[in-house]
């Protein structure tokens, strides 16, 4: 397959993960089985039922964000911004050489604004000063967010985000195409989050999902007999969309093609009715002008909790059979990072399509007899791969699925 004009290609790549803090040290990470799942040390966590998270350690604000930005900032957008760094420098674009609207920033959040809440509140404790609500403080903190990105880079383009927790990541990119599709040339998108601090954490305890187990190695099993939850991290990738007209034209390397794309939403709890993730995966295939037959991997969401490892389970036969297409989850080496996660799977596609291996879910020694998929496990497998599956669900009902493929 070729990409016609009007698709849309990713052509740069930038990371921030637990494992590895650029797309390099993360991939390397990845096919080494090497997880960054470790007990938090951004406070102490001793007091929580759960203590692990898939924790960014090597991260220094100084070292990617200038200073006066600094005190304008909190965790996720500091991240942001030097993700866009690397992805902006990967892709070998000048961006002064750009029509002045022509590029532009979609995001995804989710997490990332309980840091920013939480300073609020501890100024209104420590100072008793005025403080804005914390509605007001997350959407704040979500302009803020992809407006640092939009400035530093002089993108003038069409800029937004979406919140629709793990499933954002695939949601921007999918805005982003649309933007291209538009007319934009050029467009900054995925997803970085992260809530690592007391506030965030019991956000994320009193949704009910992660594991409260101490062994790092034993916490995350997605699809496992054993899964007993979610482990959350922080971080994600961005990428650089381009329409496949433009990126030739100035001898940009091409990742692969934002192929296809769609998203479904499940019934309201207690309501009945079927989940939708199957008819998302199907629907993007449709988008994608493919078949089932031509997907070679996918990149699950596994959830780490055994009624949604079943559902998701039960999707993949819905559309491939029992067993019929190799599944990873490399994010069992990060945690579930909020918006960030399906960015992630997007860019480890990508990588996995242009070194034709998959690369292996770690601590799952074999599915459950209720999980009939052919998970790879203990160690990347090597394949000839053309394109790819991945998959994500947001809390509240938000499926989303993106096939990304190889570029001719």
């Amino acid at each position: 397959m070729s990409a016609d004009a009007s698709q849309a290609v990713i052509t740069g790549i930038g990371v921030a993960a637990p494992n590895g803090l650029s797309v390099k040290a993360w991939w390397d990470a990845v096919l080494r089985g090497e997880s960054g799942i470790r007990r938090l040390s951004r406070f102490d966590p001793g007091r929580y039922p759960a203590r692990l998270a898939g924790e960014i350690r090597d991260f220094v604000d100084a070292d990617h964000v200038p200073g006066r930005l600094l005190p304008q900032t909190d965790r996720v957008t500091r991240l942001s911004l030097a993700v866009a760094r690397e992805a902006v420098e990967d892709a070998g674009v000048d961006l002064e050489r750009l029509p002045r609207y022509a590029a532009g920033v979609s995001t995804a959040s989710s997490a990332g604004g309980f840091e920013f809440g939480q300073r609020e509140l501890q100024a209104l404790w420590s100072k008793g000063g005025q403080y804005v609500s914390a509605y007001q403080s997350f959407a704040w903190f979500y302009a803020v967010n992809t407006g640092q990105i939009s400035i530093g880079y002089d993108l003038r383009g069409p800029s937004g985000v979406l919140v629709t927790e793990q499933a954002g990541g695939l949601d921007a990119v999918a805005q982003a195409r649309r933007l291209l599709r538009r007319g934009s040339e050029l467009m900054v998108t995925g997803g970085v989050d992260s809530a690592l601090c007391p506030w965030g954490w019991t956000a994320h305890l009193a949704g009910g999902r992660l594991s409260t187990g101490d062994d790092p190695a034993r916490a995350y099993l997605p699809f496992s007999a054993d899964a007993d939850g979610e482990v959350v991290g922080e971080g994600g990738a961005l990428l650089v969309l381009e329409r496949a007209a433009a990126a030739p034209s100035r001898g940009a390397r091409v990742y692969g093609v934002f192929a296809g794309y769609a998203a479904t939403f499940d019934p309201p709890p207690g309501r009945g009715g079927t989940p939708q993730l199957a008819r998302a995966a199907e629907l993007a295939l449709v988008d994608a002008g493919m078949t089932p037959d031509q997907v070679d991997v996918v990149f699950a969401d596994a959830a780490g909790e055994r009624a949604a490892d079943r559902a998701e389970a039960d999707a993949l036969t819905r559309v491939f059979g029992a067993r019929g297409v190799p599944v990873t989850a490399p994010k069992t080496m990060t945690g579930r990072l909020s918006a960030g996660g399906a960015s992630l799977d997007l860019a480890a596609a990508l990588l996995a399509l242009r070194d034709q291996v998959v690369p292996p879910t770690v601590n799952v020694t074999e599915p459950a007899d209720d999980c009939p998929v052919d998970l790879v496990t203990g160690r990347p497998r090597p394949l000839p791969l053309r394109a790819a599956l991945v998959l994500a669900r947001g809390r509240g009902g938000f499926n989303a699925a993106a096939v990304v493929r190889a570029l001719s």
